[in-house]
């Protein structure tokens, strides 16, 4: 049992309403029902009883509730803790990623993590965007969000989240109205991509590279919002992540699933190994991928 999920249950008993519960946790109301989901999804039975719009605690979510007043009481003093300490230090935690279009979310997640710990600068280094495994390696980075873990003894590999990749064309292309596209449909078309090398592009990497295959013309195009605009245009299709979409979605575009099963890429943070990182830099990890799951999640 994840600790949000404690959280969520014994946000909803002791606001006494969704509504109440949505404004302590910062949830949207689809954000939180789909939590609510996956704790019991993972229980394996209900929390609560639905009746006449009210919420009511099960057998199950009674014993959860009470073990959530303790668990959170030991976590919270144990942040309590934690943020004096990072509170009498100074630091920097220089950050890159490899893909562009975490630069929408990250610099916001990076203020909100600043403003409660003023003392520890956040350094985005924009120019280890397209090598950052290999600046961090270098002393240039001391932190890589990456959704490559390369087979290095040197660097560690820390699960953040994953996210599904969706071919995103015009409702005029071709691919607009199938279920889902797979790796030989790229041979045709006219991709679009945020960068080179092409090992670092998700798509290139894990779907056509193995498999031999090179789209029939390439636009390299930094820019999520002129790439869109061509997509728009039936210019040419882009690959972007479900969450990166959603802003862009309108009846003037259309997402494609790629393979029946859909295409995932997960995404790690990357630190050196042995490395004696300064308290500050564990609790930023554990920020960073609690942050980055619930902006995801308010966007569905």
């Amino acid at each position: 049992m994840e600790i949000r999920y404690l959280r969520l249950i014994k946000a909803i008993v002791e606001e006494g309403s969704i509504t109440r519960a949505m404004d302590v946790l910062h949830l949207s109301q689809s954000a939180l029902s789909y939590q609510l989901k996956e704790a019991e999804l993972q229980v394996g039975t209900q929390l609560f009883y639905r009746r006449n719009k009210k919420l009511i605690l099960t057998p199950v979510g009674k014993k959860l509730y009470t073990s959530a007043i303790k668990v959170l009481a030991e976590m919270d003093a144990t942040d309590s803790e934690i943020k004096k300490m990072m509170n009498g230090e100074n630091g920097v935690i220089r950050i890159s990623t490899e893909c562009y279009t975490s630069y929408h979310w990250l610099p916001a997640v990076l203020k909100k993590f600043n403003n409660e710990f003023p003392n520890v600068e956040i350094e985005i280094v924009f120019e280890a965007t397209h090598r950052p495994i290999e600046k961090l390696m270098e002393g240039e980075l001391d932190l890589a969000i990456t959704s490559n873990p390369e087979l290095i003894d040197k660097i560690e590999f820390i699960k953040l989240f994953a996210d599904e990749m969706l071919a995103v064309v015009s409702p005029q292309h071709p691919w607009a109205n199938r279920p889902f596209v797979q790796a030989e449909d790229f041979q045709d078309a006219t991709l679009i991509i945020h960068s080179l090398p092409l090992d670092t592009v998700s798509i290139f990497r894990t779907e056509l590279i193995p498999k031999g295959i090179s789209p029939r013309k390439l636009i390299v195009l930094p820019l999520t919002e002129a790439s869109i605009e061509l997509v728009k245009a039936n210019m040419g299709v882009i690959v972007l992540a479900n969450w990166a979409l959603k802003p862009y979605l309108t009846n003037e575009i259309k997402a494609v699933k790629i393979n029946p099963e859909g295409f995932f890429r997960q995404q790690y943070v990357a630190r050196i190994r042995d490395r004696a990182y300064p308290v500050y830099f564990d609790y930023f990890i554990k920020f960073l991928r609690e942050e980055i799951k619930l902006n995801k999640e308010d966007t569905k």
